[in-house]
């Protein structure tokens, strides 16, 4: 497979570089130009792995010149604002996917169910669509619910621990949670005044009985002073904070996917 490709939700992205670390088979990695990057690069320089930042637009014509004998992976993450609106989501995610396809062997995406608007993405892409193989994140039985499914080990392990914990509801952090939550919720970027933002979004988790901050340790330490992260919005909210232990079971089938 010379072009297996990654549509990625930005909040995922320590997953992906797991996976991209330990896939002895990628020869050269290319990345999407956007404004959802710096981040994720800034991890792969610390990790020594290299690779080129290309415009979406010159990405066929670079990759019609790449030695088809070996595995170069191309990684296109999305924003995290599109959450907001499961419409948009679905909409965006598929319009890249459209995209991506005419230039990809294997695409891989990165996303679970999110507001129940990415179910039927294999089957709306037919598993296989000129000659591209489409895959989600998928646990033994179906399609993860969400970045959080993922990083517990899927939906039956998911379910349990939000039954284990109803008595006194968390908030689910992984790492990268943690270090975006005021992005995902667009706390700045669509208000004027933040810190009333704030005050809002923690009566709405009040009424729904939110008290506590669970930590998924997901063993990925690509994000720095995760613990501080999470005291910083539990101090904010009046929350208390405990650990779960996390898993890469998902991502590691990822790993392993046929690429020809």
């Amino acid at each position: 497979m010379p072009v297996l490709s990654i549509l990625g939700c930005k909040i995922l992205q320590d997953e992906i570089i797991w996976l991209i670390a330990n896939d002895l088979q990628i020869k050269r990695i290319l990345i999407v130009a956007n404004g959802n990057i710096s981040e994720f690069t800034e991890k792969l320089d610390e990790q020594h792995i290299y690779y080129d930042i290309i415009p979406f637009e010159k990405l066929p014509k670079i990759l019609n010149n790449i030695d088809r004998d070996e595995l170069t992976v191309v990684v296109n993450l999305m924003e995290l604002g599109l959450h907001a609106v499961p419409k948009i989501l679905k909409s965006e995610v598929y319009q890249n996917i459209r995209e991506m396809i005419p230039f990809s062997n294997g695409l891989l995406i990165f996303y679970g169910l999110c507001g129940n608007v990415l179910g039927n993405v294999e089957e709306d892409f037919c598993l296989e669509k000129d000659g591209c193989t489409v895959r989600i994140l998928r646990d033994d039985e179906r399609v993860v619910d969400d970045c959080i499914g993922a990083t517990v080990g899927g939906g039956a392990n998911y379910l349990k621990l939000l039954k284990t914990h109803s008595k006194e509801p968390a908030f689910f952090f992984t790492p990268m949670y943690a270090s975006s939550w005021k992005e995902l919720l667009n706390i700045d970027k669509l208000h004027s005044n933040p810190e009333k933002a704030l005050k809002m979004a923690k009566m709405i988790n009040d009424l729904a009985g939110y008290s506590r901050v669970a930590k998924v340790n997901t063993g990925l330490t690509y994000v720095k002073d995760i613990d501080a992260k999470i005291e910083e919005y539990a101090k904010l909210f009046g929350y208390s904070t405990f650990e779960i232990i996390g898993s890469q079971k998902i991502f590691k089938k990822m790993l392993f996917f046929d690429k020809g």
